[in-house]
């Protein structure tokens, strides 16, 4: 195995010595990082960027990909909503985003107040309970387009459907 020399500055010590704890051995600690940083720049000058999402219920737990953002979208009733991004990853996969959360839910006996009139000016009765539910934030990686059809909302697929061919980066000549 060859041998590399790499000058480390006195500032940085502390850094070189803390990763060599954290991975064993110093050598292995460069060589993960530097995969991890072509890994991202080769994406970044392809056009894809580095995406963190959370996922689960609640604040949840964050993912990260690789990817480039095709389209967003929602759709909403009376009880809550739901928020669609769609990414295509840097492998050619689809990534679905899905951030689902329940509005409020009212006492069964105000219900009169999500109808007419009063829908529009609210219930300024002191007497009042609501909830709100903690949202659920999914993802999901499918291979093609047409398996999103039945995961989102018609009119979003429709400009997945339209982006997902198109370059994540188009260089011009001009």
């Amino acid at each position: 195995m060859p041998n590399k020399t790499i000058y480390v500055s006195d500032d940085d010590l502390p850094l070189y010595k803390k990763a060599q704890e954290l991975a064993g051995n110093l050598s292995s600690a460069i060589s993960i990082a530097l995969r991890k940083y072509v890994e991202l720049e080769e994406g970044r000058l392809e056009g894809y960027d580095e995406i963190t999402v959370r996922v689960g219920r609640g604040t949840g737990r964050k993912q990260r990909f690789s990817g480039v953002l095709l389209a967003e979208g929602g759709r909403s009733n009376n009880t809550g909503y739901e928020a669609f991004k769609v990414y295509r990853s840097r492998t050619g996969k689809f990534v679905l985003h899905a951030d689902r959360r329940n509005q409020f839910t009212v006492n069964a006996d105000d219900e009169r107040y999500l109808t007419g009139w009063r829908s529009w000016i609210g219930n300024w009765s002191s007497d009042q309970s609501w909830s709100m539910a903690q949202g659920e934030a999914t993802l999901q990686v499918v291979e093609t387009v047409d398996e999103l059809r039945e995961l989102i909302p018609e009119d979003l697929y429709a400009l997945v459907e339209e982006a997902a061919n198109q370059p994540a980066v188009e260089d011009l000549d001009i």
